[in-house]
């Protein structure tokens, strides 16, 4: 992999871990959050779950 794509892969995780990941703990699901750090995937799915806290 070139220079140029190795650059638009770390850009890209590092927009996923201030935007996404960061919104993940924030709500709530910090399981996700924490192996969200090897999958990415799972900040996604905890970005769009409902809060936890709204349930109680």
């Amino acid at each position: 992999m070139s220079a140029l794509g190795w650059s638009f892969t770390v850009g890209i995780y590092l927009v996923l871990l201030f935007t996404v990941a960061v919104l993940t703990f924030r709500k709530g699901h910090w399981v996700l959050g924490l192996v969200g750090v090897v999958f990415p995937v799972l900040w996604l799915i905890g970005a769009v779950l409902p809060d936890r806290r709204a349930h109680h």
